[in-house]
């Protein structure tokens, strides 16, 4: 018994060290429950988890724990005919926790921005660089990417009564949104991510979505246009775009943030590429080049068409990206900041035709994070918020010069920060503002006419 346990000793000193350099590390990680780092398992979930890595802490934590588990069970008789199980066993073991130690250990030295040499002193003794980094004030991590609580969706749902979604009703013309919520599964968890969301939106509308950090806005397009589905009823100009998917996303275009296009092609390639992807076969070849040209006119890359991509600019480079998706005439027509980058004057160039493709009958969708400067060319705004339960509400939906009296602010950026969390210099008034809103739509005094 005394030689067994002096076998197993080092094993047992070094998983305590272990502990502690966790223990230690856990307040700069914001671990709520620092007893955690003591719990074999748990305490590999947790760093996991601080780390944005959940899915690697939930199998190193595995690891971790049955790896401490096989040092105070008794393995089975080892004799000739099973030594060579237990070995290759043990063997693939120590793999895998070598493995995902090293891949946890990487994202540790990213957010303390340390040396990758760390490494080699890492696999010796793996408490102590842990240790150092927790105590020297050399090492400080990159909170700004740490994984806090506070910044996870909810994990109850905010309230217990569809209000907008019965109080608004679901029309056939335009776009007709009800989101009764948006939830994920986080390792047995339900988070609520978006909760009763209800507007109409009509035709020709050029309507900007704003939010704070972590207010829902992604989440809501993508649930929109049925990328990830909610638990929601979507119609777009009456047809259901989850039941009717394969005819609704046709009618659906969206640009996201990046330039998605090949810099080696000619703009006139690039555009004549997406038309024979993405337009059906019925479309003759005289159609297709009509098309082409008619959507090269709109958005003022005629005269450059021989040009290569990657020798636009960047507001250039925005319109073709507009242009791919363009040319399939969407009826709704989505995009996450399109003036990404952009200085002012490009911008505005832009959103003006962007307001010529909603007033050519489309409903065009915006997220951006400089509205005022375009505000004007906007029929309407949908700003969202993060409630104190952390779901994403909506909080004010209707003309920009309603949404300044609504929240009393003069501009559009105002209104935002009146919403955002305290600790994010913001006003901390989303409850206040969420249910002011749900009050006037469900007295019929909200913004949701058209």
């Amino acid at each position: 018994m005394l030689i067994e346990w002096l076998a197993i000793s080092p094993y047992i000193s070094e998983t305590v060290l272990l502990s502690l350099a966790l223990f230690i590390l856990s307040k700069e990680l914001k671990w709520k429950a620092r007893w955690k780092a003591w719990i074999p398992g748990l305490r590999m979930y947790c760093l996991g988890e601080s780390l944005s890595q959940t899915r690697d802490g939930v199998i190193y934590g595995i690891l971790d724990f049955v790896y401490i588990l096989t040092l105070f069970i008794d393995l089975p008789v080892v004799n000739e005919s099973n030594l060579p199980i237990i070995l290759l066993l043990a063997l693939i073991l120590n793999i895998f926790v070598l493995i995902y130690k090293l891949r946890m250990f990487l994202e540790l030295l990213k957010f303390y921005e340390a040396r990758k040499a760390w490494i080699i002193p890492f696999l010796i003794i793996s408490w102590l660089p842990l240790m150092i980094f927790g105590l020297s004030k050399k090492y400080e991590p990159k909170h700004e990417n740490i994984k806090e609580e506070n910044w996870q969706a909810g994990s109850k749902p905010s309230g217990e009564i569809d209000e907008l979604c019965e109080a608004v009703p679901l029309v056939n013309e335009g776009l007709s949104i009800q989101i009764r919520q948006r939830t994920v599964r986080d390792f047995g968890k339900t988070r609520y991510l978006l909760k009763d969301i209800a507007l109409n939106i009509p035709e020709k509308s050029l309507v900007l979505l704003l939010g704070g950090s972590g207010s829902g806005k992604t989440t809501m397009i993508n649930a929109v246009i049925g990328y990830e589905k909610a638990d929601a009823k979507i119609l777009l100009n009456g047809e259901d775009v989850y039941t009717n998917e394969e005819v609704v996303k046709h009618n659906i275009g969206f640009v996201p943030q990046q330039n998605l296009v090949r810099g080696k092609d000619t703009v006139l390639r690039t555009i004549d590429d997406a038309a024979k992807i993405r337009l059906p076969n019925s479309v003759s070849r005289k159609d297709k080049r009509e098309k082409i040209s008619e959507v090269l006119d709109l958005l003022g890359l005629s005269s450059g068409k021989a040009g290569l991509v990657s020798k636009k600019s960047g507001g250039q480079l925005r319109r073709i990206c507009i242009a791919t998706e363009l040319i399939t005439d969407p009826e709704l027509f989505v995009l996450d900041e399109p003036d990404s980058g952009l200085d002012g004057a490009i911008s505005r160039e832009i959103f003006l035709r962007l307001r010529k493709i909603a007033d050519d009958g489309r409903i065009v969708i915006v997220i951006t994070h400089t509205p005022d400067r375009v505000i004007d060319l906007f029929d309407k705004v949908i700003i969202l918020a993060r409630d104190s339960d952390r779901v994403g509400r909506l909080c004010f939906y209707g003309a920009p010069q309603e949404a300044r009296e609504f929240f009393e602010r003069d501009t559009m950026e105002q209104i935002v920060r009146s919403v955002n969390a305290k600790d994010e210099g913001g006003e901390g008034r989303a409850d206040e503002m969420i249910k002011k809103y749900t009050e006037q739509v469900i007295s019929g005094k909200g913004g949701q006419t058209s």
